[in-house]
């Protein structure tokens, strides 16, 4: 199984186009157990994995409750750094 983070930016390369909730739906299965799969924690990879120009904001949202969701998308930068790096 892949680090978590790893498994956050493969998720990217087929060009999903994912929030916080999204990546956590994908991913629930096998990472519900690890401490860092929490909604704050994959906020912070998918905006450093934005800095670094791995991702891009692609869209948003308010929900019913008034919160916010960003969804994100590789750049063809990150597809082909995501890719070569995490096999």
């Amino acid at each position: 199984m892949l680090p978590l983070n790893y498994a956050i930016l493969k998720l990217f390369v087929s060009g999903n186009e994912l929030s916080v909730q999204g990546v956590i739906d994908k991913l629930d299965k096998d990472y519900r157990s690890f401490r860092a799969f929490k909604p704050k924690a994959i906020n912070e990879s998918l905006m450093s994995a934005e800095k670094n120009g791995l991702l891009e904001e692609s869209n948003w949202e308010l929900d019913d409750k008034g919160e916010l969701h960003v969804y994100y998308k590789a750049t063809s930068y990150g597809v082909e750094m995501i890719s070569s790096y995490i096999k």
